[in-house]
C-alpha cells in the first residue's frame, strides 16, 4: 500500500518530531529547572511563622455578638436585604423560592406557613434569635448542610448584624 519512499518519509517525520520534543524538554529544564534534579530545588522565599512549641495559637474571633448587636444600624440593613429579594419577601405569607422573612426574628425555624422546607431544616431546635440568624447568615451550608438555600453567606459581621436588625423591624 505504501512504497518505500513514503515509509521512509513517515519514519523520518516521527523521528524528527521526537527530536524536537526532546530538545524542547531539555531547553525548558535548563531554563526553568536550573540544571538540578527533581526535588532538589531551593525555595524561592521563606515565610516566617511564629514558633508555637505545639501550643494552640489564639485566634482573634472579632467583637462579641452582643457588642455588634448593640451597635446595629437597621437603616443600613435594608440595603443589605437587596440581594435577598431574589428569593425572599418580607410581606406576610408571600413565599418565593425561599420563605417569607416577615417576622423571622424570633420565629421557630421551618414554621412559615405554605413553605416546604428542606429535609432536616425544620428539625433545628433553636429559634431564630438575632444571634442564631447571625451564625446562620455567615454560611448557611455550614450551619445546616441540609439547607436548599443556595447562598454563600455574608462575611462582614457589621453587614450581617445590620441586616438582622432591619429584619427585626419587619414583624408588622
Amino acid at each position: 500500500m505504501f512504497d518505500t519512499m513514503t515509509l521512509t518519509k513517515i519514519g523520518a517525520s516521527l523521528c524528527g518530531s521526537l527530536l524536537v520534543f526532546l530538545l524542547g524538554g531539555w531547553a525548558a529544564e535548563s531554563i526553568y529547572g536550573g540544571g538540578e534534579g527533581h526535588g532538589e530545588h531551593e525555595q524561592s522565599y521563606v515565610i516566617a511563622v511564629a514558633e508555637t512549641d505545639g501550643a494552640e495559637v489564639a485566634v482573634d474571633e472579632g467583637p462579641a455578638f452582643e457588642d455588634l448587636w448593640a451597635a446595629a444600624d437597621a437603616a443600613a440593613g435594608e440595603g443589605e436585604f437587596r440581594p435577598c429579594l431574589a428569593c425572599h419577601s418580607v410581606a406576610a405569607g408571600e413565599n418565593k423560592t425561599g420563605p417569607s422573612l416577615h417576622g423571622v426574628v424570633g420565629r421557630a425555624p421551618g414554621t412559615e406557613a405554605g413553605f416546604s422546607y428542606s429535609d432536616g431544616f425544620a428539625d433545628l431546635n433553636a429559634g431564630w434569635t438575632p444571634e442564631e440568624l447571625f451564625h446562620f447568615l455567615a454560611s448557611p451550608k455550614t450551619y445546616d448542610p441540609n439547607t436548599a438555600m443556595n447562598f454563600n453567606g455574608i462575611r462582614n459581621e457589621e453587614d450581617r448584624v445590620n441586616l438582622i436588625a432591619w429584619l427585626a423591624t419587619q414583624a408588622g
